[in-house]
């Protein structure tokens, strides 16, 4: 690897994160368990979130061992942020998502415990022609090393940022940041089906070269015709980049 990050001690089979982004807990838990022990990190998002059974899933997987990502990227009033925090707190969760300020990523940091937020500093769904339409008149690496930086200062563990700028924050930043990147395509110039909304995406030795403590892999796992075979797969180049 070329820029490694500080946290080189964890489990390298945590570092894959699968989008559990399905429907309902029937649908997820048909998958966790196609899925058996070559996943031991989930990412539960909005769309499980609003079906009802978030947190019935989220205790089935405690059960089962595996880390939580509640990418919920909470955006309110720093007060409601914070109590949010404070509800999903003691669940078990590994990581939170807010997608706010300064005011919102403090409050939220501050409320934690046990959970480590990250903060999302501009989604992988988004170009600069989308940042452009916005009415953001800067630059999109620009905006991702201005928020990572402070979001590291207002007490976040780390953020939700593209491969594309992972080796510009493994630079710029303190060590310590954690720095998890979706919109992963396992192979360059992989086929992505005509609905893929990810524009700023990477594939998954780029990702980690660039710096990535996490890459989170939704769609290129779960379309697949073997889902189990396709994250043994990237299991394995993760194998091979930290094992080296």
């Amino acid at each position: 690897m070329n820029s490694q990050s500080n946290h080189n001690s964890m489990d390298p089979r945590d570092r894959l994160i699968f989008a559990l982004d399905v429907a309902d807990c029937s649908s997820a838990l048909q998958l966790i368990d196609q899925l058996d022990d070559e996943v031991t990190f989930y990412k539960l998002g909005l769309e499980i979130f609003l079906s009802g059974d978030y947190f019935q899933l989220l205790d089935e997987l405690q059960r089962r061992n595996k880390k939580i990502f509640a990418d919920l990227k909470l955006f309110d009033v720093p007060a409601t942020v914070a109590a949010a925090v404070r509800q999903l707190d003691d669940r078990g969760i590994h990581f939170c998502t807010v997608h706010g300020q300064d005011a919102m990523l403090a409050a939220a940091a501050a409320a934690a415990r046990q959970m480590q937020i990250l903060a999302v500093t501009a989604l992988t769904s988004l170009d600069q022609g989308d940042l452009d339409s916005l009415g953001f008149s800067c630059d999109i690496h620009e905006l991702v090393l201005s928020r990572a930086q402070r979001a590291l200062q207002l007490g976040c563990a780390g953020v939700i940022s593209s491969g594309l700028e992972a080796a510009a924050l493994r630079h710029s930043c303190d060590p310590a940041l954690l720095i998890v990147c979706p919109g992963i395509r396992p192979v360059r110039n992989d086929r992505s089906p005509a609905d893929d909304d990810q524009k700023r995406t990477v594939d998954v030795t780029a990702a980690f070269a660039n710096g990535a403590d996490h890459i989170v892999v939704g769609r290129p796992i779960r379309l697949a015709s073997d889902p189990k075979a396709a994250a043994a797969a990237i299991q394995r180049t993760i194998q091979s980049i930290f094992n080296d």
